[in-house]
């Protein structure tokens, strides 16, 4: 009976041991629960600080290379939820792949470095030639969607649930792009409390 339950518990360590070479686990939950709030607070600023909205601003459209200071606020306000998110991300994985007694930067993180930053370095040009044509009212959707992209692409190599979260950010873009004076809303319906409901089900599954 001992010698069963050994070689039992052999063969799952092994199974870990091949899952913790093949992918990478060390993303946090609190992060994504972090990145939710970020991005409401973030999302919140625009509407009610700088009077952000995407659907007066497409239909008034702007002159083209002609970027208003609302819209440098905007863009600053973004870029620093980005890099609060990224931030705290990789503080927080790196403290997790700590624990673990891992490396956060090894061959596994490096190939989802990779296959999530080339649909997010597409994503983020595409949205500075709309903005750049003043089509503000599409930067929303096409976020969701190309962060959708990355997070469906990078998902074979972390937790599988990072497919189903891709999937729920494309189809969220999707339906912003259609309904474009939403964009704001959906923006912060992704990014914000999706992102805080996975890092909920990610921490309570994975980390406790």
């Amino acid at each position: 009976m001992k010698e069963k339950q050994d070689y039992i518990q052999d063969i799952a360590e092994m199974r870990s041991m091949m899952e913790r070479s093949s992918k990478f686990l060390a993303l946090s939950g609190l992060a994504g629960i972090m990145a939710g709030i970020y991005a409401l607070a973030g999302a919140f600023i625009a509407y009610k600080v700088f009077y952000f909205n995407p659907d007066e601003v497409i239909y008034n459209s702007i002159d083209p290379g002609i970027i208003s200071t609302g819209l440098l606020k905007v863009i600053f306000l973004a870029l620093t939820v980005l890099l609060l998110a990224i931030g705290t991300a990789l503080f927080l994985s790196y403290q997790k792949a700590r624990k673990r007694g891992e490396k956060l930067w090894n061959p596994t993180s490096k190939r989802a470095l990779i296959n999530m930053a080339i649909p997010l370095i597409t994503g983020g040009l595409l949205v500075l030639i709309l903005i750049s044509k003043g089509l503000i009212g599409f930067v929303a959707p096409f976020t969701l969607l190309f962060y959708g992209l990355a997070l469906y692409n990078v998902s074979k190599y972390t937790y599988e649930e990072v497919r189903s979260l891709g999937l729920i950010q494309i189809g969220l873009g999707l339906i912003s792009s259609y309904f474009v004076g939403y964009g704001l809303l959906f923006w912060a319906l992704g990014f914000g409390v999706v992102h805080i409901i996975y890092g909920v089900y990610l921490h309570y599954r994975y980390e406790r």
